[in-house]
């Protein structure tokens, strides 16, 4: 019989990994600040508890899909928090990206309360959560993540165990500052053949089919040459996790010179109030540098 699973965090990515969950079978109770997601996956099917607290009372499984460290720290160890509700034997999953200490310090908490811990971050965006296709990325003892891997394979496509408690956050960290670089290595490009001249439409398709090519350019390429910034990942949500790039190569005495300038480009997206466009927007403060827009004219 399928464990009950608490869902923590209805947001751009959380809402379509609960109801793959919902529509796989799984008995689900769900939790958000956010009222409309809330209602509409209880409408599915879904319980609903009023806080962290009881969402760890219902559950056997609890997973949590939250913007950031000071979060997920309140949700697990705060007032009316996971810790006063969550019982021995119990798995927490936090898929959320957050810094690897943090991970660390509520898997030793809760851990010490006889609670199976996994920090289990992803990859893929919106469109990897809509269509389960998410890149799992975990950190934890082996037994727990077997008894959980038939849960992530709702969810996701490439499930990896990185390592102990924290490895999964660690190569979140790593999977963003490749990211971001290809972001803005596909940005460059753009401009560059752009502003010669040459219709970005033709530099992507060109790009696309060569060494040049990357997962970064085959989805969100032709949204950016359209000005379509809808976020499947919020700037400013990158930038939080560069923040925690930044801390951890600190850390762990490991230089990274080229990612710190990314940092900076970042932090003037979200200075011009652009934190809430898709990750790609940051084209745009090399769009303003530039005096050019790598767009296809119609």
């Amino acid at each position: 019989m399928a464990k009950k699973i608490g869902f923590i965090g209805l947001g751009i990515m959380g809402f379509p990994m609960a109801k793959h969950l919902l529509e796989a079978g799984h008995p689900l109770v769900v939790h958000d600040l956010n009222r409309k997601p809330v209602k509409e996956l209880v409408q599915a099917g879904a319980g609903e508890a009023a806080s962290p607290q009881e969402i760890a009372e219902k559950s056997e499984i609890v997973i949590t899909m939250l913007p950031d460290s000071p979060d997920v720290h309140d949700v697990a160890l705060g007032a009316d928090g996971l810790s006063e509700g969550i019982r021995e034997g119990c798995i927490y999953a936090d898929m959320s990206t957050i810094a690897p200490s943090v991970a660390v310090e509520v898997a030793d908490y809760l851990g010490a309360k006889g609670v199976r811990c996994l920090d289990a971050p992803v990859s893929g965006g919106d469109v990897g959560a809509k269509n389960a296709t998410l890149s799992i990325m975990v950190g934890g003892d082996k037994a727990t993540f077997d008894e959980m891997l038939p849960v992530f394979e709702v969810m996701g496509k490439t499930i990896t165990l990185c390592g102990p408690n924290g490895a999964g956050q660690i190569v979140k960290a790593c999977n963003q500052i490749q990211v971001a670089l290809n972001i803005l290595g596909m940005s460059e490009a753009l401009l560059l053949g752009t502003k010669a001249g040459v219709d970005p439409a033709i530099i992507h398709e060109v790009l696309s089919g060569g060494y040049a090519q990357s997962r970064v350019s085959d989805v969100r390429g032709p949204r950016v040459i359209k000005g379509d910034f809808a976020p499947g990942f919020k700037g400013k949500f990158h930038f939080k996790d560069l923040n925690i790039i930044m801390k951890s190569g600190n850390d762990y005495g490991v230089p990274l010179p080229v990612t710190s300038l990314v940092h900076e480009l970042f932090a003037s997206m979200l200075a011009a109030g652009r934190g809430d466009l898709d990750h790609t927007g940051v084209i745009t403060v090399l769009e303003d540098l530039a005096r050019v827009e790598a767009r296809t004219k119609p």
